[in-house]
């Protein structure tokens, strides 16, 4: 993609709603309602949460204990990867439609199935519907490893914009302090981090990321509650179906840790701020992470973005 026209002023939106778990199709149909709402309130770029399409699986354990696995948990994955979406595929021209419709930047957060494996992923969509790219998450957290695969270094990925490279950090990656200094790296001025952390504890963590890479932080959660998951399934979290599993808690904030919108824990919502983009030009005067306030002859960081698949082909020279 050509680099676009810088923007000084966008209206962004993080959307804070539940997928409807096990089901993409449905997921999409949503997503597109919403992408309308948001692009209907003037937003240019739209963050959902993590794993929107086709759920975040809070409170399923699949059967797990060490060294066992049993039969319900192997159907429950099964279901859960048939739900998971082909990138490019069906759903993500959908996706690119909405995008393209409304003329805005999505950042959508998906379930990507690739032969047997599923991969928590961020999808980046243009104005004119584009699939700009795509970040696997590096690092699973706890159970989440026992049901998704690893990203490796080739889709820290950073998508050209009006407004700035817009990144996405997923969840607990943004606990790895060098996979946010190469974010850093690529002068990230939307720095995404959808997450289904819903604990007092995230916004901090959400406005220190905003003052150490000086840039404006867009966070989303989902909004759930147990009766929201299929009965195909073992929820085994909430005493009731209108238990909430995921109390949302979304945020924008910026580049000096303001909050500027949210947080939101009452619902499902759309929350949006207008930024003022020279807002990081003006914080980086005093600090600057990977240029004036890096100390590279005392510390480095090497990161390989080549990728790495199980099996390379090689044919005869």
């Amino acid at each position: 993609m050509t680099s676009a026209v810088k923007q000084t002023r966008v209206r962004v939106a993080v959307v804070q709603a539940g997928s409807v778990p096990f089901q993409s199709e449905a997921c999409v149909d949503k997503a597109v309602r919403l992408i309308e709402e948001a692009a209907a309130a003037g937003s240019r770029v739209i963050v959902f949460p993590e794993a929107f399409i086709a759920g975040y699986p809070k409170g399923l354990n699949y059967g797990l204990v060490v060294g066992a696995r049993d039969p319900a948990g192997r159907e429950e994955f099964r279901l859960y990867l048939d739900a998971a979406i082909e990138v490019p595929g069906p759903l993500t021209h959908r996706l690119g439609d909405a995008a393209a419709a409304h003329g805005t930047y999505v950042v959508m957060g998906v379930i990507e199935r690739e032969g047997g494996t599923c991969y928590c992923t961020v999808l980046f969509f243009g104005p004119d519907g584009t699939l700009l790219g795509k970040h696997r998450k590096l690092m699973p957290t706890a159970l989440e490893r026992m049901i998704w695969g690893f990203g490796d270094g080739s889709t820290l990925t950073a998508v050209d914009s009006p407004y700035g490279p817009i990144g996405s950090v997923i969840c607990w990656e943004n606990y790895m302090p060098m996979l946010r200094m190469a974010m850093y790296a690529k002068n990230v001025t939307l720095y995404c981090a959808p997450t289904a952390d819903d604990r007092d504890t995230w916004l901090p963590s959400m406005q220190h990321i905003a003052l150490e890479g000086r840039c404006f932080v867009l966070t989303t959660c989902q909004f759930m509650r147990k009766k929201d998951f299929p009965d195909t399934v073992r929820v085994s979290l909430g005493d009731s179906p209108d238990a909430v599993l995921m109390r949302g808690g979304s945020a924008i904030i910026s580049p000096l840790g303001k909050v500027l919108a949210g947080p939101h824990f009452d619902g499902e919502t759309i929350l949006t701020a207008d930024l003022d983009l020279d807002d990081i030009g003006r914080g980086k005067f005093d600090f600057d992470v990977v240029g004036h306030y890096s100390r590279p002859d005392v510390f480095q960081l090497q990161v390989n973005e080549a990728p790495k698949p199980a099996v390379v082909a090689k044919t005869a020279d």
